[in-house]
């Protein structure tokens, strides 16, 4: 059975993941959230023996150390990483205080690059691995008012690139998942004339949090044994 974490499992896109990994027998999950949610205690609930819960802070960078000790030690080497907890952020760059722009940039990027850091001695262990990380179309194609939250996703897909080709010659692949707009909890702060504007520019309609996680569970597997440092997009065709 291969150990798969997967970050910020308590709703959204992070529970999506846990959901679809879950359903496949040959993973073991082991969420990492500050909170379980009712979602993920579902899942714990129906595979005791394969859905795991680890409570974590993403923005307590000193306890990461010890939490991937603790993985390794009581369920052996971690085969797939996921980090997707993050933090919407909206103002304007000039409103906004210091302390919310740090603490963006250190759960959005700073915690993935140290959690992956110590995981990813794991994988070189096993000359084996996949580190996926959880990015956004605005990383590339920006949007009003979230200019700290762009600059910690595309600082996330360069962390990508640059990983693939340290980790590469000893099997381990890393790569990006961006998707667009989704209608979860981080979105529901968009005033309804944005929504509306994101809708139409979408010909194949929002991606749902389950068309996001199935690009992860894809990149978990062997057809994406030779897919590294790519960033996958998953947007309905917005940015075509």
């Amino acid at each position: 059975m291969k150990n798969v974490i997967v970050t910020g499992v308590s709703r959204g896109l992070g529970l999506a993941i846990a959901t679809s990994l879950a359903a496949r027998e040959d993973y073991r999950v082991i969420g990492l959230s500050r909170t379980i949610g009712e979602g993920y205690q579902v899942l714990m609930d129906a595979h005791p023996d394969r859905v795991v819960h680890i409570t974590f802070d993403a923005a307590e960078i000193d306890a990461i150390p010890g939490i991937v000790r603790g993985v390794t030690k009581e369920y052996g080497a971690i085969y797939g990483l996921v980090n997707n907890a993050a933090i919407g952020m909206d103002g304007v760059l000039a409103t906004l205080h210091g302390s919310d722009i740090a603490r963006a940039l250190r759960v959005n990027l700073e915690s993935p690059i140290t959690l992956t850091k110590y995981v990813s001695r794991s994988m070189m262990a096993k000359r084996e691995g996949r580190i996926i990380n959880i990015s956004s179309i605005i990383a590339s194609t920006g949007f009003h008012a979230l200019s700290a939250y762009a600059a910690s996703k595309a600082g996330l897909e360069g962390f990508t690139r640059s990983l693939s080709r340290e980790l590469g010659k000893m099997g381990i692949t890393v790569n990006c998942v961006a998707p667009g707009y989704m209608e979860t909890a981080m979105t529901e702060g968009i005033r309804d004339d944005h929504m509306a504007s994101i809708r139409r520019r979408a010909p194949l309609g929002l991606p749902t949090p389950e068309n996001a996680a199935g690009a992860v569970v894809y990149l978990l597997g062997e057809d994406a044994a030779r897919t590294s440092g790519t960033v996958l997009t998953v947007d309905g065709g917005s940015t075509a």
